[in-house]
């Protein structure tokens, strides 16, 4: 074998072992590292390090905040309702030694998760109504569920950051039953919305019927006495005129009675010596 071999050999051999001992870690990351199964030491800083090649082992883990998401999951409210609930939950390895002897990797962690978000849900969520789960009440919920998480996933190295629902629906069997008790009770409402409008309509025409009573009669008192003043005067005018001719007031008085009377075609039988004709005396004498 030749000298330029041996080299090259030794160079792959050296490489091989640099790349056995160095390795890095980025700020994504955390690691702890194992001799034959056993912890020795954690790395929380990224950067380039050293360790015993084939007897000691690295473990890596998320720094990042992870997402944890549940599957839609049946839940009984305090009032009987089945509830549908889709839940999420952000959570962060905080003791990656924890979190490497008691759940091992993400995986498993998700299913611890699992079990301790869904069962505190139900429990919370079943302590109240449909209505303060979806608005009254959901904040507060969700901040104790996620407080009661959070001290549970210790255990496990795991913060919990935060738990929402994404969705809460009703099952769909309750659906058909919730939605006629709603309509059943918005045509309650509207019902009982009509039956006060049309009292207050009742009471609106009564009101106006009356204010149009008062009107029409306090316009006829009006009307009467402007009349009455108005035949006052005219009966004024009228003793005026007669005191100055009595012939002549009685002359057209008796033209105003021919008028309203003698119309076309109108027939009337009196004597030719009637006083209604003493003015037509003379026309009444040529037809004779």
């Amino acid at each position: 074998m030749t000298k330029s071999r041996r080299l090259i050999i030794l160079g792959v051999v050296i490489l091989i072992l640099i790349m056995m001992i160095l390795f890095s870690v980025d700020e994504t990351e955390q690691v702890i590292i194992t001799r034959m199964g056993k912890y020795m030491r954690a790395i929380r800083e990224p950067g380039l390090y050293t360790k015993l090649p084939l007897i000691e082992t690295v473990h890596r883990f998320e720094d990042r905040i992870l997402e944890y998401d549940a599957m839609a999951r049946e839940i009984i409210t305090a009032d009987k309702k089945n509830l549908v609930v889709d839940n999420y939950a952000r959570w962060k390895i905080v003791d990656p030694l924890k979190f490497y002897q008691t759940v091992a990797h993400e995986v498993g962690a998700q299913a611890r998760l699992d079990d301790v978000v869904y069962s505190e849900l139900r429990e919370e969520l079943g302590k109240h109504t449909l209505t303060e789960i979806i608005s009254t009440h959901r904040e507060a919920i969700m901040h104790t569920v996620a407080e009661r998480c959070a001290e549970k996933a210790l255990d496990y190295g795991i913060e919990i950051i935060d738990v929402r629902i994404k969705r809460a629906d009703l099952a769909r069997e309750v659906e058909k039953s919730v939605y006629d008790r709603m309509s059943a009770e918005r045509n309650r409402i509207a019902k009982r919305y009509r039956s006060e409008g049309e009292e207050e309509a009742v009471k609106i025409r009564a009101s106006t019927d009356k204010e149009k009573v008062i009107i029409l009669a306090d316009a006829y008192r009006k009307a009467e006495r402007i009349k009455g003043e108005g035949d006052a005067e005219a009966i004024k005018i009228y003793a005026k005129a007669f005191e100055r001719d009595p012939e002549f007031y009685g002359f057209l008085r008796t033209l105003e009675a021919y008028q309203r009377s003698l119309s076309e075609g109108t027939t009337v039988v009196l004597p030719s010596d009637s006083e209604f004709f003493r003015y037509l005396a003379p026309e009444v004498g040529a037809k004779k």
